[in-house]
């Protein structure tokens, strides 16, 4: 396959346009030569053809032009869906629509639990009558009537337990206490829309809460005393400064400090491949010795690839390096509007299938320990499938951190896969091209409005303080795009229906199946994951035939991943399951499974450590003769790709 940007992709059309029109290449046998030199220019990739793969046929050899006035009709369809999308922040309109008439239709038809809502709502009202009373009839502290949810900080302040606080946060409580109670338990109304109501009140009772409020914040109200109101001075010029940063498309204040190449993404490392859609970059040693099993690092393409490589302390490549081990990374282009038609098993082929090709060759006759991150470790789990229904079996070893491979239980994530919302998504991509990084966090924000949204803005403009930047939050502000085929058809074959758990998830004609995998299996999954909840990642023990080892550790799907040793209040679960024992549920394992303090990280080491061999002199740098020079210093060209 032509590594270049002349590349042919296969296109997909998800929406009503249709499916796949072609075939991927087929990944090249084993004993074919190596690929030509490939492009050292750094931007203009123009190298010879590789014998690896057959060319992709063109979506226009492939399958016949569909009818124009069909196209015509799509494209009204299309355009009429992205406009809505402009003022709906991309959430379909009929979908929310379908939840609230399905409820409304069956609240009506429900007289019993009107009469139970009414009942609830004047026990509710007595409960805070009395509370008031109490509160205004003693100076002593009262019990409060009802109490947050365990995961709610917001009013567990001292100031909120004084008069008048505790009277308006606990109506506050109720009064969300009783919404829950209208939108669940409505006789024939389906789980996925009661989960949607579930979600659209939450947000619109997060908006009114009191604490987003100065008038009824007491935090803010004793900040505004003590500072003579300069914090909200201090606030409203955080507003406008976020407000032109976001009019501008620019990065939140204070991301100039962290740079990749200068004080994140240093880890020293030269790139040896490059391609249309990935730059493979193999990290220099720090050791004399090194195993003789490389690793490959596959990360998401949602994301730039150095949250595996931020600052030096908390570095995962650096530490590997650091322990003796050869590290190779794929570092993913950030598509824009030309790679509209790219498909996943474009990325298949040109980026794991790829960069497996070229350590094959930069360090031959080696088993390779792959990992992937989070859609990064999606995606290696359907290649090392595939590869399992030959004779060429390249891994030592899979680790998947935080990647799922069931998406029937995708957390809250699946408030926004639904028929409905996939097709409008799919118009926002059709006009674009590609989901957009706004459009991503977006939905990833809603998901944790009080975190991620509400506390944010008390903070930034009501208190008048800035957290400081650090390499994460600077990492999380840069982001990246999805292009439209690939995004279109991960949503709809893997969350939508599940094809790859399932066993219906196609390569060439056939279906995969993760059973076919046989090189032992490290997945980690973290506690407070609303990417990729952890009993979802725990599906892949009763997924697979071979023995995989589990780790459950503290922090969230990012954080808890870069975990590295000494960072205080870390523990983890973790414990193996070999291919005969019995499964077990997710609940029955952390009861059964001891807690240990620390870092997964050193678990991981120890696992890799009794799967490689003695250690060696490490290989050269790239292979020229191979057709893989070293195309220049990490962290290559693509990282750098707004």
């Amino acid at each position: 396959m032509d590594r270049t940007s002349k590349d042919p992709v296969v296109a997909l059309h998800m929406g009503r346009g249709g499916n796949a029109s072609g075939k991927a290449a087929t990944r090249r046998g084993a004993g074919q030569t190596p690929p030509p030199a490939n492009d050292t220019s750094g931007q203009g990739m123009k190298a010879p053809a590789s014998p690896r793969a057959e060319p992709i046929a063109p979506a226009s050899q492939a399958e016949p032009c569909p009818d124009a006035a069909s196209t015509v009709y799509d494209t009204l369809d299309h355009a009429m869906h992205a406009s809505i999308a402009r003022y709906s922040h991309g959430l379909s309109p009929a979908a929310l629509m379908g939840a609230w008439f399905d409820w409304a239709m069956h609240i009506a038809a429900a007289p019993g639990k009107r009469l139970q809502l009414a009942e609830k709502a004047a026990d509710k009202a007595r409960r805070h009558a009395r509370f008031v009373a109490h509160c205004a009839g003693s100076a002593e502290k009262q019990s409060p009537c009802i109490e947050p949810l365990p995961q709610d900080d917001r009013f567990r302040g001292d100031a909120w337990q004084a008069m008048p606080f505790n009277v308006i946060y606990q109506g506050f409580l109720l009064q969300q206490q009783w919404w829950h109670n209208a939108v669940t338990g409505v006789p024939g109304v389906t789980a996925e829309h009661e989960r949607q109501l579930q979600f659209l009140t939450r947000q619109l009772l997060d908006t009114v809460s009191p604490s987003n409020f100065l008038p009824t914040n007491p935090e803010v109200l004793q900040k505004t005393r003590d500072e003579a109101g300069m914090n909200l001075v201090r606030g409203a010029q955080n507003f406008l400064q976020d407000l032109q940063a976001t009019a501008n498309n620019a990065p939140p204040a204070d991301t100039a400090d962290f740079q990749p190449g200068r004080n994140v993404a240093v880890t020293p490392g030269k790139v040896v491949y490059r391609n249309r859609l990935i730059e493979l970059i193999q990290y220099a040693p720090l050791t004399k010795t090194v195993r003789p099993e490389p690793i490959l690092i596959v990360p998401a393409w949602i994301m730039k690839y150095y949250i595996l490589d931020l600052s030096p302390q908390n570095s995962l490549v650096k530490y590997l390096v650091g322990q003796g081990y050869t590290v190779f990374m794929i570092s993913w282009k950030n598509p824009g509007a030309g790679d509209r038609d790219l498909t996943m098993e474009d990325y298949r082929q040109l980026g794991v299938m790829a960069a497996l090709d070229a350590i094959k060759t930069i360090v031959p006759d080696r088993k390779i320990h792959a990992a992937g991150y989070c859609l990064g470790g999606t995606l290696l789990a359907i290649a090392a499938a595939e590869i399992a229904r030959g004779v060429d079996e390249p891994f030592a070893s899979l680790s998947l951190l935080a990647s799922q491979v069931d998406f029937t239980e995708p957390g809250e994530m699946q408030l926004f896969i639904n028929e409905s919302q996939l097709s409008f998504l799919d118009s926002v991509m059709w006009k674009q091209g590609f989901l957009d990084t706004t459009q991503m966090a977006g939905a990833f924000q809603m998901l944790r409005s009080n975190d991620l949204i509400w506390s944010r803005a008390i903070r930034n403009y009501l208190m008048g303080e800035r957290r400081p930047m650090n390499d994460l939050m600077a990492w999380n502000a840069d982001g990246t795009r999805m292009p439209h085929a690939m995004h279109s058809e991960y949503l709809r074959k893997l969350y939508l229906d599940n094809d790859l758990a399932e066993g219906r998830f196609d390569i060439d004609g056939r279906p995969v199946a993760l059973s076919d995998i046989r090189a032992p299996i490290f997945a980690v999954g973290t506690m407070k994951d609303h990417v990729a909840p952890w009993p979802s990642v725990f599906k892949i023990q009763a997924l697979t035939d071979t023995d995989v080892t589990f780790a459950l550790t503290s922090g969230g799907h990012n954080a808890g991943i870069v975990s590295e040793p000494g960072r205080p209040r870390r523990f983890y679960r973790v414990r193996t399951k070999a291919a005969a024992d019995r499964h077990v549920d997710p609940q029955t394992w952390v009861a059964e499974t001891e807690a240990k303090d620390g870092s997964w990280w050193e678990a991981w080491l120890a696992w890799l450590d009794a799967r490689s061999g003695a250690s060696a002199a490490p290989p050269d740098t790239g292979n020229p003769q191979g057709g893989y020079p070293v195309l220049g210093d990490a962290p290559g060209t693509y990282v750098f790709q707004k």
